[in-house]
């Protein structure tokens, strides 16, 4: 069979001293299928005595036609966000805790890894958010999130104001410690431990989660995929916000400023082994139905 994927770039948790035994072994293999190996540039490194091709995170996705992304889940987003203008699917290797994103273990590795390669896997496709910071008219600041942009109160006690439109049209207004806008990518992230539902990775819809809300009847919503979502405040003295896609930082948001919203047009690719199920997936990294055995009657 002819193998869909020749140029393969690696990405990797360069701080965990763990990946070294694992980034070899992949390395090894993907040598000896023929194919082409470009390393991320601070993964290097562990490469010892071998003739690697390195470069930045940055400009990787513009040199392969498949990504792999070894580390836990906060590996896999910072190589999504690397990747997705280049439309490259990307595959994840779990050295991790949780991993409901990268669901290839190392010791499954070179098999799981061949009948991918080979053509059989499982396709899912995942959308991504993109944030605008609004000031004055224009645009400061622009950043992605896959899992969940989170709007927080920074250097201050008190709560803050948030008014929430949907396509221009007024939601709420609520004083709360923040407000989670997640896609069904982090609904098992930040969101979930904030109370909100988890969702389908298929389903074509966002969830809004206040933190913290003064009045209780300020619940989870879910809303279309579509919509655009703004974020004001309406506090009456000066104060400081924070919002954070995924893990990066945007510091120094103001009460006069405006927060838009909206789903990235460009899906990522994300390949599964095949037999690739997302409620066992559940079922394992929640420990749902522990006591429960197929074998035994209900």
């Amino acid at each position: 069979m002819q193998i869909p994927f020749k140029i393969i770039g690696i990405l990797g948790k360069s701080s965990d001293p763990r990946i070294g035994v694992t980034l070899n072994l992949l390395y090894d293999y993907l040598e000896a299928a023929h194919c082409t190996v470009i390393i991320e540039e601070d993964c290097a490194p562990f490469l010892e005595g071998k003739a690697v091709q390195a470069c930045p995170i940055e400009t990787i996705g513009q040199h392969c036609d498949l990504a792999i992304a070894v580390g836990g889940d906060g590996t896999f987003l910072g190589a999504v966000r690397a990747v997705v203008a280049y439309d490259i699917p990307i595959i994840g290797i779990n050295l991790g805790r949780l991993g409901f994103l990268v669901d290839i273990s190392p010791d499954d590795l070179p098999e799981k890894l061949h009948r991918i390669l080979q053509g059989h896997y499982t396709e899912e496709k995942r959308y991504l958010l993109r944030t605008k910071i609004i000031r004055d008219g224009q645009i400061i600041h622009e950043e992605t999130a896959v899992n969940e942009v989170v709007v927080h109160r920074w250097v201050t006690p008190s709560m803050i104001e948030i008014i929430t439109k949907i396509d221009n049209v007024f939601l709420n207004s609520q004083r709360s410690d923040g407000l989670i806008i997640s896609t069904p990518t982090g609904s098992t992230a930040y969101s979930l431990s904030a109370g909100g539902p988890i969702l389908s990775p298929q389903l074509n819809a966002l969830v809004l989660v206040p933190l913290n809300p003064h009045t209780l009847s300020n619940r989870p919503i879910v809303i279309a995929a579509s919509s655009e979502i703004e974020i004001s405040f309406c506090q009456t003295k000066q104060i400081s916000a924070l919002v954070t896609c995924d893990h990066i930082e945007i510091p120094k948001v103001l009460i006069s400023d405006k927060i838009l919203i909206k789903q990235e047009p460009k899906p990522i690719r994300i390949l599964h082994p095949e037999g690739h199920d997302f409620f066992h997936i559940l079922r394992n990294k929640l420990n749902w139905s522990s006591g429960y055995h197929t074998s035994l009657p209900c």
